[in-house]
């Protein structure tokens, strides 16, 4: 008889993952980003010095490593292209705050 039970929790979980990612405080991520200069060279929704960030949500979200690959990207640096063929280093933010990073974060994936 535990079969029901088992299968109601799988079927739970399924839904409660398919749910799209909402950020917690979209007002506090929105400021994180801005007061880390990530608003100098993303806008929202359209097109800056770096693609926007509905582009990036479109490009992560869904996927199982989507949030780590922004991690990486906003806190090691790691080399990005830019429009004109140069590549440079992505600025690493500054907070250590790991609430805040991961809100942020959330945010950007909610956007698509």
């Amino acid at each position: 008889m535990k079969t029901p039970l088992i299968l109601a929790t799988v079927g739970l979980a399924a839904t409660l993952l398919s749910i799209p990612v909402q950020a917690a405080d979209a007002a506090a991520a929105e400021a994180l980003a801005k007061k880390e200069g990530c608003l100098k060279c993303h806008a929202v929704d359209k097109k800056k010095d770096a693609i926007s960030l509905k582009e990036v949500a479109k490009k992560y979200a869904g996927k199982p490593d989507g949030e780590a690959k922004i991690l990486a990207q906003i806190t090691t640096g790691q080399k990005v292209k830019l429009e004109d063929g140069t590549e440079e280093e992505h600025k690493v933010i500054k907070t250590k705050d790991k609430a805040e990073v991961t809100n942020m974060i959330q945010w950007i994936l909610s956007l698509k």
